[in-house]
């Protein structure tokens, strides 16, 4: 009976970390099964994270301390999974009361000569010391080798793919720095675009942002460690620069002079679609309360001081009506996802004026007049 057991337990080990790695390596859409063990591990690791990195307070360090996990739970989640099969067939092993032993003998297999035995056949040792001598230790032996073997090679394709998507993403963040700022704004992409005379340049920005939020959704699902990634720059991320896109489609449909609403349709309802499928990807409800983002006094600061830049915005109930739906349509979600992966949502518009990444370095003598002037020549 207790062979019975041990024999059942060792095949749904083996079947699930299979199934598990299969959906979340090669299963290019979102699994909703009720449980997963690539969802536990995150459970069990992700929160005790976050709290650690909670008792630091808000700096360099404390991202830094993030920026670590995405990578090294990746690592971990491999690693539990090469040790769920390890341990599945050594039960088989086990339960099976196969015989192994060195050339000239057989002994019936004890678990943890069963647990050495899977283990050196799984990463393909071959030492020697320990061989079958059944035809099911046989069987068996041959089929872990095998899956030993596929496991390395779904590894070896899978990391690249995840660091081209991480790249991918990276790049087009790195291209708002000069058009939206550090972080990014709405206010600096309409003052930009308008101060250098360029308002196409912003529903060209929007189509780019299109593509890239259809890039979001896909990678993102397909791959949702992707979202624990961080950005190079502690002031950026793809949550930011996501919200940022939506700022910008929300106030170029409720009507900005010279911007046609049609492309900001488009990349308002990409972007949307994006930040609330990963919403439900984490099970991180929508947040409904907690501070406005644009309360009435910012909005009239943020109106003010665009159309000081010559930026008009449309001005009357009707559209602040407008503005308020569309920013109900995704801001809930943004808040959800930020608390959830403490991420930081970017403002409409900076409290005060910051330098961009690209005019910083390590040595702060080399940010002088030059960057400056490039600055206040051209945006």
């Amino acid at each position: 009976m207790l062979h019975a057991l041990a024999f059942t337990a060792g095949v749904g080990i083996i079947f699930f970390v299979l199934l598990d790695a299969f959906e979340t390596i090669v299963l290019p859409r979102r699994v909703t099964r009720p449980f997963r063990l690539t969802t536990f591990f995150y459970r069990v690791t992700w929160r005790p994270w976050r709290l650690m990195a909670g008792a630091i307070p808000p700096s360099r360090r404390r991202e830094t301390f993030l920026g670590f996990f995405g990578p090294l739970s990746l690592i971990l989640l491999l690693a539990t999974w090469a040790l769920g099969l390890v341990l599945g067939f050594a039960i088989l092993f086990w339960a099976f009361g196969l015989k192994i032993g060195a050339i000239d003998s057989g002994v019936h297999v004890s678990f943890w000569d069963g647990l050495y035995m899977s283990g050196t056949t799984f990463f393909t040792l071959g030492l020697g010391d320990l061989l079958p001598k059944t035809a099911g230790a046989k069987f068996l032996a041959v089929l872990e080798c095998a899956l030993g073997l596929g496991f390395l090679g779904l590894v070896i394709g899978y990391l690249p793919v995840i660091y081209d998507a991480f790249s991918s993403r990276e790049r087009r963040i790195a291209l708002l720095d000069a058009r939206a700022g550090s972080p990014p704004t709405a206010f600096e992409v309409f003052r930009r675009a308008i101060r250098a005379d360029n308002a196409p340049e912003v529903v060209s920005l929007l189509r780019e942002f299109e593509s890239w939020a259809a890039d979001i959704l896909e990678s993102h699902i397909s791959y949702p460690v992707l979202c624990l990634y961080r950005s190079q720059h502690d002031n950026q991320s793809w949550l930011a620069a996501l919200t940022t896109i939506l700022d910008v489609s929300a106030f170029a449909i409720v009507g900005v002079d010279s911007i046609p609403q049609h492309q900001a349709r488009l990349t308002f309802a990409m972007a949307r679609h994006a930040i609330v499928d990963l919403t439900q990807i984490f099970d991180t409800p929508p947040i409904l309360e907690g501070p406005d983002r644009l309360p009435t006094e910012k909005l009239t600061t943020f109106r003010k001081s665009l159309r000081q830049e010559g930026v008009i915005l449309r001005e009357d109930a009707a559209g602040d009506a407008e503005l308020k739906r569309l920013r109900d349509a995704y801001e809930p979600h943004a808040k959800a996802l930020a608390s959830f992966l403490v991420l930081t949502l970017p403002p409409f518009q900076p409290e005060k004026p910051r330098k961009d990444n690209w005019q910083t370095s390590a040595w702060k003598q080399m940010e002088g007049s030059a960057a400056m002037t490039i600055t206040e020549e051209h945006f």
